[in-house]
């Protein structure tokens, strides 16, 4: 979220809410850290949530392990997140050290995962690539899961 506000780099440590205008849509948007000290937080911002995006440092395997995994499912297993959109951004994809997204789905058990529509996308915050994409994606998706026909 920050590079698509700010133009700039950086891991989120605490929380940063802002209001995106994109398109045709408003998101309002809770970018929460996803350090251990955070997590026990994450619950306070699932109220009237439409999608959660996922980020994974695509080039760190230690990271992407069975703890993401744990606390992905933990997330998604949520009551209150029931059906919600899930975008997974596998970012850092333009480094030679990057994992496939099939590695990825698999390390993050992402075929286990029934109640919610969801989708993987290789991303770099550095060079851009595929985050209007896979934004796209998901306000297409909430779109037509949400929004009535007029």
């Amino acid at each position: 979220m920050r590079i698509l506000i700010l133009g700039k780099i950086a891991p989120t440590f605490g929380f940063n809410i802002k209001t995106l205008e994109y398109k045709t849509w408003k998101l309002n948007c809770w970018d929460v850290g996803g350090q251990k000290s955070l997590r026990s937080y994450w619950r306070n911002y699932f109220e009237r949530t439409d999608a959660v995006i996922w980020v994974v440092d695509s080039a760190d395997v230690m990271r992407i392990g069975e703890d993401c995994a744990r606390e992905l499912h933990s997330l998604v297993n949520e009551e209150c997140l029931h059906g919600v959109t899930l975008l997974v951004m596998a970012n850092k994809c333009d480094l030679d050290s990057a994992l496939s997204l099939e590695q990825i789905t698999e390390l993050l058990r992402l075929s286990e995962i029934k109640q919610h529509h969801w989708k993987i996308f290789e991303t770099s915050a550095y060079t851009g690539h595929n985050l209007l994409i896979s934004l796209d994606w998901l306000c297409n998706d909430v779109a037509s899961r949400v929004l009535l026909p007029e």
